[in-house]
């Protein structure tokens, strides 16, 4: 759709959010300002934008894309996140952003003359016409990598948009669309390394460190956990069953991590390796909540199980404190971003030794007595001594949760 064309009119005028997203935009770093301040020099300069929109497509294991809306007196647009279920809902469904997702080339419709339908009579056109709306516009943005996204602008002026209005629109459409592009793709990165190596490894990359040997000292509650007996299930269950299984393992174990502030670093087949850094306030106990968290997340999770009629799993947990060498490690062409050092291996006898003595979770003598405010009674089991490791260590279970299945 070329509103230049089909008006007859071409720029008289400067259009300032053009010049202002081609010469000043770097200093906006996030797509909810550097839409809103756009959309906001529209207003100024005369256009009577009282409703404007952006439907981005992106790449995250749960969310579809979003949408960011901007509205007269905002500084900055509002963003809603949309998960993948929406393709199927019915205003989805019909809708305009759909059109142009699919490959239509614009949208125009007048909605204050009943009679003047253009098209499709979409679900939103009744809702905005309602709001007093009196003229809408969607056009697609197009990425470099083929990709169409899509924007909606929308006024109450009576008449609608004049061909002065639409021309500035659509001028302004591919520079603000590259400049959404850059701030998308960086986003994008940002969610797959969270996604992948986590928040904290995410942005040490993104801020290019990335060299091999790289990394800090951190002081850490390091949390090593694992599924019991699945090399026996990985023998004889079905491929899918035994995914279903992890992935429900796997939620209940990182939702608990994740409620209390931990840090995934990990997963290792059926096993998790998470730390809760000591300079965040209340580490120990917030890693001590996470453990409680994830033995009543899994005693739910296998009743659920066990009602419909599967097999409830056991697992173990190990809570030690101590330095941790994080960094950047591996071979020359294939690097991780992980933690070494005497206190990840300490930890991780430490998950044995739960496995060995049938126990869910197993906190060494370090990690309690930094662990103040905990909320439950320990067993101290004594000095043990772990494989491997040169000296026996003081080893403490959670008494009160030592019911139900067994580990």
């Amino acid at each position: 759709m070329n509103v230049a064309e089909e008006s007859g009119c071409w720029p008289t005028r400067r259009n300032r959010a053009l010049d202002w997203l081609a010469r000043h935009s770097v200093f906006e770093p996030y797509i909810d300002n550097l839409f809103g301040g756009a959309c906001n020099l529209l207003h100024e300069d005369g256009v009577p934008l009282d409703r404007a929109t952006l439907h981005l497509r992106t790449l995250h294991p749960q969310l579809l894309g979003a949408t960011i809306t901007w509205r007269p007196g905002m500084r900055d647009a509002e963003i809603q996140f949309h998960e993948r279920g929406v393709l199927q809902q019915p205003r989805y469904r019909n809708s305009p952003v759909r059109a142009l997702f699919e490959g239509a080339e614009g949208i125009r419709q007048r909605l204050d003359i009943d009679h003047a339908v253009q098209g499709p009579a979409f679900d939103i056109f009744a809702d905005l016409r309602s709001q007093g709306f009196t003229d809408y516009l969607a056009l697609p943005m197009r990425f470099t990598d083929g990709k169409r996204h899509a924007s909606s602008w929308a006024t109450r002026r009576p008449r609608g948009f004049s061909a002065s209005d639409l021309l500035t629109i659509e001028e302004m459409l591919p520079i603000l669309a590259m400049a959404v592009e850059i701030r998308l793709n960086r986003r994008i990165a940002k969610n797959l390394l969270n996604t992948y190596v986590g928040p904290r490894a995410g942005e040490r990359i993104l801020r290019g460190e990335i060299t091999r040997g790289s990394g800090e000292t951190l002081h850490a509650a390091i949390w090593n956990s694992d599924l019991r007996g699945f090399t026996r299930l990985s023998q004889n269950w079905p491929r899918d069953a035994l995914i279903d299984l992890l992935n429900g393992y796997f939620d209940v174990m990182a939702d608990a991590v994740n409620g209390q502030g931990g840090e995934i670093l990990k997963f290792m087949g059926d096993g998790l390796l998470a730390i809760f850094p000591l300079d965040a306030s209340g580490a120990c106990v917030r890693a001590f909540r996470a453990a409680r968290d994830a033995i009543a997340g899994m005693r739910r999770f296998n009743a659920e199980r066990e009602a419909r009629g599967e097999q409830a799993v056991g697992f173990g947990i190990a809570l030690h404190r101590g330095d941790v060498m994080w960094g950047n490690i591996g071979a020359a062409s294939r690097l991780d971003f992980t933690v070494i050092g005497p206190a990840v291996n300490i930890t991780e006898r430490l998950q044995e030794l739960a496995k060995e003595l049938g126990r869910k979770a197993l906190l060494s003598g370090d990690f309690v007595h930094s662990c103040e405010h905990r909320e439950a009674a320990l067993e101290c089991l004594g000095r043990c001594r772990l494989r491997d490791i040169d000296e026996a260590i003081e080893v403490y279970a959670i008494l009160e949760e030592e019911g139900g299945t067994a580990a």
